[in-house]
């Protein structure tokens, strides 16, 4: 016999005198039969993507499983997600094509995969994913850098970047801050100083075509992007003064700690757990459906040295005996324990009959084959999740000499994105990967 329970019910006790509330999990009461929607509403539980970008490549001979399709078996360098198999892609044989422009090493081949362009001309593809799904959150997209920096692979344009938060304390006091809506909260009061914000900039909007006749083409394109970023900004506000829709797995965390943020692999290792549980979070409580997480390996390195992975790449010889760079595989093998550390963050948030990372795609990508030589052939790709179905997983995909951007066009089409093609040039496909969608 089931009970029927209100998703927003909490469990009140008392304690040291003073009352606590405690939120109740995603129960199955709360769910459809299938579990892939709320009962109460019909609402689908929302899907998420989220890139992790790992510049210098894997070692080669050590990633390329021996097997095709279904049920491979991971070889040596990726033997550390093997707990995510069953949810994991791997893509082998893939290319970036420069067609005959200069090669900027670890530059170029970062823009065709995150942009599809030889110069980054263009809107990564996370951007024209959460312009499908990430409209209406709070955040549209949620950059994070684990090396300290503010440098994103994010851009709306060509000359519009979203800047990454390589703090995770900072990160949780922009998420979970006096801004935050808890979504499941019985009470709901708008932001007076929101209003004051809103009634502000709904004027200036008013001005635009009086003010576009007045200059110059370039300086139109500028405006554009400007009033762009202000309508959205608008739009928020706008949700902001409306009550959020529940979200029964929402949860606020403790206030989180963090390492020193910086390039020492051990202190990248401790925010990354970080990161992962405040995007974990941040998605559980829909207030991002995006999320963008950079690892900056070039510059990573052991404390108390200055020997980093990018120069271990290209100074470090071959051992003979084993045939490989030790260092390089260590980096490199670190990196992944490192992803793997991420993915189990996002898994443990539970949500229905699965978890955030069930109803994500993540896109692990990087920048060469073999980064010792810049080497732009076999390039390594992966994703994890299946945007709750949307994705079929667990197979080993060879497409010897196909453009990267075939995976890429596959990832936006499963979440929404009404496109055809994607890149440009020799990198430009319109091959979906069809075995792929479910």
């Amino acid at each position: 016999m089931s009970t029927k329970l209100d998703r927003r019910m909490v469990l009140r006790g008392t304690l040291a005198g003073g009352v606590v509330s405690v939120g109740l999990p995603m129960l199955e009461c709360f769910l459809n039969s299938n579990g892939t929607a709320l009962a109460a509403t019909g609402a689908a539980l929302p899907v998420r993507f989220g890139s992790w970008f790992q510049h210098l490549g894997l070692n080669p001979g050590m990633w390329v499983p021996d097997k095709i399709g279904a049920g491979y078996q991971h070889n040596t360098q990726l033997k550390v997600l093997d707990e995510f198999r069953d949810r994991t892609n791997l893509f082998s044989g893939l290319k970036f094509s420069l067609d005959g422009r200069p090669h900027e090493t670890h530059t170029s081949s970062v823009q065709i995969a995150t942009t599809g362009i030889y110069g980054g001309g263009g809107p990564s593809l996370d951007s024209s994913i959460a312009d499908v799904i990430g409209q209406r959150n709070r955040f549209r997209s949620l950059e994070v850098s684990l090396y300290g920096s503010r440098r994103s692979l994010s851009r709306r344009s060509a000359t519009s970047i979203n800047p990454a938060e390589p703090s995770p304390v900072a990160l949780y006091t922009r998420i979970f801050g006096q801004e935050f809506q808890d979504p499941n909260a019985a009470d709901f009061k708008p932001d007076p100083m929101v209003m004051a914000r809103q009634s502000v900039l709904s004027p200036i909007a008013d001005r635009r075509q009086d003010l576009e006749k007045k200059v110059s083409a370039s300086d139109k394109r500028l405006l554009d992007e400007y009033f762009t970023g202000l309508r959205e900004m608008e739009q928020k506000l706008a949700q902001s003064l409306e009550k959020p829709a529940p979200m029964p797995s929402c949860s606020v965390p403790g206030q989180v700690k963090e390492a020193k943020p910086g390039t020492v692999i051990d202190d990248v290792e401790t925010n990354t757990i970080v990161f992962g549980k405040l995007l974990a979070y941040a998605m559980a409580c829909d207030q991002t459906r995006v999320f963008n997480a950079e690892v900056g390996s070039q510059g990573l390195r052991h404390a108390g040295s200055t020997f980093t992975w990018h120069t271990a790449t290209h100074e470090e010889a071959t051992d003979e005996k084993l045939g490989y760079q030790k260092e390089v595989y260590a980096f490199v093998t670190g990196a992944n324990k490192i992803f793997a550390a991420f993915l189990r963050s996002l898994d443990s948030m539970k949500e229905g009959p699965g978890s955030v990372l069930d109803r994500t795609i993540v896109l692990w990508q990087t920048d060469h084959g073999d980064a010792r030589n810049h080497s732009l052939e076999n390039v390594p790709l992966l994703t994890v999740g299946s945007a709750g179905g949307r994705f079929k997983t667990g197979m080993h995909l060879s497409l010897p000499g196909d453009p990267y951007a075939r995976v890429s066009l596959t990832v936006q089409q499963a979440m929404g994105v009404p496109i055809s093609t994607w890149g440009d040039r020799s990198n430009q496909t319109s091959k979906t990967i069809t075995e792929m969608l479910a």
